[in-house]
C-alpha cells in the first residue's frame, strides 16, 4: 500500500507540473501582452512598461518559468526598492488590477465554492444513486421508466435555464427562500442553508441524473453475474446480496465520476456562482475574464487543476480499499 501511495503521489505531482507549464505557456507565451492583461484594458504604455519590469516579463522565459514555480513553492517579490512587492507563499501571481495576491483572492471566494460543491455533491450522490438502484431493482416498472424519464431531463436542462427558473418559482412566486447570497455558515447556519439550497438543486437535478443512469446500468450488469447467483443460491439473505455482491461493484464507476465531478467544482461552479451572484471561485473566473486580468484567470486555472488532481488521487486510493487488486496492478 506504501509503494502505491507513492506512485500516485509521485504522478499526481508530475500531472501537476505538466499543467503550470502548459498554462504558463498559454498566458505568456500567446501573442497577448501578459502585461496589458494585469494592468488592465484601460492602462497607460508608461504603467504597462512597468508592470513589465515588475513581472518579469522582459526576462527569458525558462527564467520566467523557473520565478513562476519558485513563488509557488517560496513565495516571490515583484518589482525592487521601495516599489517591491510581496507575494506570499503560496503565489499563484499578483493582480495588479486589485492589488492583492492571486492566492488571497482565492481562498477569500473558497468556502462559497466549497458550500456549493459539498451540498450539491451530497444531493446528487443520495438521489442519483438510491434512484439508480430502485430503478434496476424494479427493471421495466412505471418507476423505471419514469425516473429514467426525469434523469434524462434534468440531464437536458442548461444550468443557467433551471437557475433561473428556481429562482423565479422558489423566490418570487412562491417567497419561500430568499435570493441566494454570501452567509458564513457559522454565524447563521439556517441562513447559510436557506441560501444555498437553490445553488445544491439546480446542480443536483443536473449530476443525479447522470448519476441514476450509470447506477442503473452497473447495478444490471452486477446482478447478471454469477457471483451474484452463487450468493443467492447459498440461501444469503437479498439485502446482503444486494449490498456485498451486486451495488459494491457497481460504486467503482460512481467513485470515478463522482470525484471528477466533486474536483472541478471545488474548482469553482462558474455558471451557477454567474447566475446566483454568488462570490465563490467560479464568480472570480468569470469577472476577471471580463476585465482580462490574466493573472486571476491563470490562478484560477491551477487552482482548479490541483482539486481535479487531487480528486483523482482519492479516487485511486478509494479503489484501493474497495477492491485490492488495484494495489497489486498499480
Amino acid at each position: 500500500m506504501i509503494v502505491f501511495l507513492v506512485r500516485r503521489l509521485a504522478a499526481a505531482a508530475a500531472i501537476l507540473l505538466v499543467v503550470c507549464g502548459l498554462t504558463f505557456a498559454v498566458f505568456h507565451l500567446m501573442p497577448a501582452d501578459p502585461a496589458q492583461g494585469a494592468c488592465g484594458k484601460a492602462c497607460s504604455p508608461e504603467r504597462i512598461a512597468e508592470i513589465r519590469s515588475t513581472l518579469g516579463i522582459d526576462r527569458p522565459v525558462p527564467e520566467q518559468f523557473v520565478n513562476y514555480l519558485g513563488g509557488i513553492v517560496a513565495g516571490r517579490t515583484y518589482g525592487t526598492g521601495e516599489q517591491v512587492i510581496t507575494c506570499p507563499f503560496p503565489c499563484l501571481s499578483f493582480s495588479f488590477q486589485t492589488n492583492q495576491p492571486v492566492w488571497e483572492m482565492l481562498t477569500d471566494r473558497l468556502p462559497v465554492s466549497i458550500s456549493i460543491a459539498v451540498g450539491a455533491a451530497v444531493l446528487w450522490l443520495s438521489v442519483g444513486v438510491a434512484a439508480g438502484v430502485i430503478s434496476a431493482l424494479r427493471r421495466g416498472s412505471a418507476w423505471d421508466r419514469m425516473a429514467m424519464i426525469a434523469a434524462l431531463g434534468g440531464i437536458s436542462l442548461p444550468i443557467y435555464l433551471t437557475a433561473l427558473v428556481l429562482q423565479y418559482v422558489l423566490v418570487v412566486t412562491l417567497q419561500v427562500l430568499p435570493y441566494p447570497q454570501e452567509v458564513a455558515f457559522t454565524e447563521d447556519p439556517i441562513g447559510w442553508a436557506e441560501s444555498m439550497l437553490m445553488p445544491w438543486i439546480a446542480l443536483a437535478m443536473l449530476y443525479a441524473g447522470i448519476y441514476a443512469r450509470v447506477t442503473r446500468g452497473e447495478m444490471l450488469e452486477s446482478l447478471g453475474q454469477n457471483y451474484v447467483r452463487t450468493a443467492r443460491a447459498k440461501g444469503l439473505a437479498e439485502p446482503v446480496v444486494l449490498r456485498r455482491h451486486a451495488l459494491r461493484p457497481a460504486l467503482m464507476p460512481i467513485v470515478t465520476i463522482f470525484g471528477m465531478d466533486l474536483g472541478a467544482l471545488l474548482g469553482g461552479a462558474l455558471i451557477t456562482e454567474s447566475v446566483f451572484g454568488l462570490p465563490g471561485v467560479g464568480k472570480l473566473a468569470a469577472d476577471a475574464i471580463t476585465s482580462a486580468d490574466q493573472p486571476v484567470i491563470l490562478g484560477v486555472t491551477l487552482f482548479a487543476a490541483a482539486f481535479v488532481i487531487t480528486a483523482n488521487l482519492a479516487v485511486d486510493l478509494l479503489y484501493a480499499v474497495l477492491d485490492p487488486r488495484v494495489r497489486v496492478a498499480g
